[in-house]
């Protein structure tokens, strides 16, 4: 089931087209240049330079060492991969801490590649999002479970499960929508939060263990291989059900998502 597409061929016009069609879409982590183009053809449709990267690649317990370099390193890697698919960076710890650090290193990420750049906030960071969306420069707000606040929040764990944290959640998803977020990114809530935010924003939401209802899904690809050194409950190994190697668990990653059996009830928080 590889994709046939030109290069450039995904944008977030298409992003949101598919979300109002009900079209789920494809996301997937990745750092290099060859599986950028394995993934590329197996017809996902936003790849992202995570700054997982330095758990997943550099051995690290968390998200915070990683540096700008980092980033501007394996952004360039994946676009040298890539064909169709929208590339997405994330902004590493600190990286947009001032209005002239922020404008700095999120240009410097879209000169290496990117087209989309990821912050992890809510509320405080609707004014950066302002900032670059009134730049030229898409922003993803990545929200819920934030791995670069892992310190504040005393570890990985859902959030929004009470009343007041997920009202909280909701009003500034709507926040950053209207400060010019460009897609959300939905981590570790409630399935029935996820719900309610997917279709209360015009804009595409992405989800990472928020159940099936978001507009997109996205992985890890050393989760999707089953070879990460962590193995969170929203993830699945379809490695271990491929019969065409590397490339077919992809392929079945893609198809599982659009096809609507991937998140699994297994996969969910309530």
């Amino acid at each position: 089931m590889s994709a046939q597409r030109g290069p450039g061929s995904v944008t977030l016009t298409r992003l949101k087209k598919m979300k109002r069609a009900g079209e789920k879409f494809v996301c997937l982590a990745a750092y290099d240049a060859c599986f950028a183009g394995v993934a590329d053809k197996a017809g996902v449709e936003v790849l992202l330079v995570g700054d997982s990267l330095g758990m997943v690649l550099q051995g690290h317990d968390s998200t915070l060492p990683v540096t700008m370099n980092d980033m501007i390193y394996h952004m360039s890697c994946v676009k040298r991969g890539n064909e169709g698919a929208l590339l997405m960076g994330d902004m590493p710890f600190m990286s947009y801490a001032s209005e002239s650090q922020t404008l700095q290193n999120a240009a410097a990420l879209m000169r290496a590649g990117a087209q989309v750049v990821k912050l992890e906030g809510g509320a405080w960071i609707a004014n950066t999002t302002r900032l670059l969306a009134e730049r030229g420069i898409p922003v993803c707000a990545h929200m819920g479970l934030t791995p670069q606040s892992v310190n504040r929040i005393g570890g990985f764990h859902v959030q929004g499960r009470d009343t007041s944290q997920a009202q909280s959640i909701i009003e500034e998803a709507q926040l950053l929508e209207e400060s010019g977020a460009s897609l959300l990114l939905l981590e570790c809530v409630p399935v029935a939060l996820a719900k309610t935010i997917t279709e209360m924003l015009e804009i595409p939401v992405i989800g990472i263990g928020a159940g099936p209802e978001t507009d997109g899904q996205i992985m890890v690809l050393h989760d999707v291989l089953g070879i990460s050194p962590i193995t969170p409950k929203f993830v699945k190994n379809f490695l271990a059900e491929s019969g065409a190697g590397i490339p077919g668990a992809i392929e079945a990653y893609v198809h599982a998502v659009k096809s609507r059996r991937f998140p699994a009830p297994e996969h969910c928080f309530d």
